[in-house]
């Protein structure tokens, strides 16, 4: 199903904006960001998301990303932003002209964590796939919106009931570019059940 742009509610609303209704748009302004406080002992919870309320309990979302950047840090990807303390996102974050960092970051009361992989900095696209099966969640990524990759699965502790998720883009510091988001889809879920180990008998 095409997910209805009309229906998605800023998060701090960016001053330079488009959205139509295949096409999101958005230049971001300098030192805007999310981060909560592990290892840099900051807390920055400024970045513009842009977002779609749901209570369904299994599903995919897919996005497919496009990047104009160009100075460190600069990022854009998708995101589940629920308060200041509670929210995780996966992007792809400019390092310098010879890579990239592809990760996500998941932040459980107030704690962030930061998970990456380095890819060239020629990579000006990416597509994200974010699942739902009750309050787990995953991330996979894919370079052709076709096969996928995974990049995280976490538990959310303040995410068990209504949710809300959608897209981001920000410029933790002096820069500013444009990201663009399309081919916005929600699907049932494409994270299939586990069929693996059984869990363990609780004695």
């Amino acid at each position: 199903m095409k997910l209805n742009t009309q229906a998605m509610k800023w998060t701090r609303e960016p001053k330079r904006y488009n959205i139509t209704s295949d096409k999101v748009e958005i230049i971001t302004e300098p030192y805007t960001d999310l981060w909560q406080r592990t290892y840099y002992h900051f807390r920055n919870d400024n970045a513009p998301v842009l977002q779609i309320p749901t209570e369904e309990k299994y599903f995919s979302f897919i996005v497919k990303t496009e990047f104009e950047s160009k100075n460190r840090f600069d990022q854009c990807g998708v995101a589940m932003y629920l308060n200041g303390e509670n929210w995780l996102k996966g992007s792809v974050e400019y390092e310098n002209e010879q890579f990239q960092h592809l990760g996500s970051v998941v932040t459980n009361m107030g704690y962030s964590d930061w998970a990456t992989t380095a890819i060239d900095a020629s990579i000006k696209s990416m597509w994200y796939r974010f699942s739902r099966r009750e309050d787990d969640y995953c991330i996979e990524c894919s370079t052709d919106g076709i096969d996928y990759s995974q990049m995280r699965i976490c538990h959310m502790w303040k995410a068990a009931g209504a949710i809300q998720f959608g897209i981001y883009a920000c410029s933790p510091e002096n820069s500013s570019f444009q990201a663009t988001f399309t081919n916005m889809e929600i699907t049932d879920c494409q994270w299939l059940a586990h069929e693996g180990q059984a869990p363990d008998e609780q004695c």
